[in-house]
């Protein structure tokens, strides 16, 4: 099978590469700015940025049967009309040309963004109420590739990713901070009141599951990728901070909970260990 990843030098993209080289299975590898491997690597390292509308971008990922697509700029800024406004009709055009070219199994990362704020437990059957930018144009996309599979048939795995954690995540991300302010020596740690309950995964997990599904060839449509079980962020920064055996403690209620997120929900993963159990 022949596998390309796109966004492959981002958080997501990392964790994947590595799992398929866990499994024995060589992918080619593309990013904006290209990715180094450890020497011996099986994966082909391809410098390529789906804003340039190549002509050549199949052939230049290898002719892939499967395609794990991670690729999306403008984050974190969420609110951003960069979202619907240009990087959408970006995504699709690339997509697009993917599968006119040949590629037949395609799996796309989307957010649970697209459910907007709805609370509790959310499963795919849900409509879809995005209330911020970058959820309204991954929901469009969604739209736009399940349309296009009327005229030019292919399978299409909605990847709707929940809180993913773990090395090499951005700056900005809950847990990088908390890193950051523990090498710094600070004595306390500024959050928000932390009992909004999230549903929290470690990326390595999250890469198990997005490579099974890719390997599992079905057009599977939208499938939550998530832990299926909430918990609070105080309690989750709590457990790293014991596990880690970090000296610190928590500042809570210094910052506001965000607006475009209710208090609680998570993800039914109901549709993915459904699909996980044929495997």
């Amino acid at each position: 099978m022949r596998i390309a990843v796109t966004g492959a030098s981002g958080f997501i993209g990392r964790a994947v590469l590595t799992e398929l080289a866990r499994r024995g299975i060589s992918a080619v590898a593309s990013s904006r700015s290209g990715i180094g491997f450890p020497l011996g690597s099986a994966h082909k390292s391809v410098v390529l940025d789906i804003h340039e509308n190549a002509a050549d971008a199949y052939e230049r990922l290898g002719r892939p049967e499967t395609v794990i697509h991670l690729a999306w700029s403008g984050l974190p800024h969420y609110h951003s009309l960069h979202h619907f406004e240009t990087e959408l009709p970006v995504q699709y055009r690339f997509l697009k040309s993917l599968i006119v070219s040949g590629t037949q199994n395609l799996i796309v990362a989307g957010t649970c963004f697209e459910y907007g704020l709805q609370s509790g437990p959310l499963s795919e059957d849900l409509p879809t109420q995005p209330a911020n930018a970058y959820g309204f144009a991954k929901d469009a996309l969604r739209r736009e590739l399940e349309f296009l599979k009327t005229s030019q048939p292919f399978a299409l795995t909605w990847a709707r990713l929940f809180y993913l954690y773990g090395e090499g995540q951005a700056s900005t991300s809950l847990l990088a901070q908390l890193r950051q302010a523990v090498a710094r020596g600070e004595k306390t740690f500024n959050m928000s009141g932390g009992e909004q309950l999230r549903d929290y995964l470690a990326v390595e997990e999250a890469a198990r599951l997005l490579v099974s599904l890719a390997l599992a060839r079905c057009d599977a449509g939208i499938v939550n990728v998530c832990s299926g079980r909430p918990i609070s962020v105080r309690r989750l920064v709590e457990g790293w901070i014991r596990d880690n055996g970090w000296a610190i403690d928590l500042n809570l209620g210094y910052y506001p909970y965000p607006d475009y997120e209710p208090m609680a929900f998570w993800g039914d993963r109901r549709k993915l260990d459904s699909i996980l159990e044929g495997q």
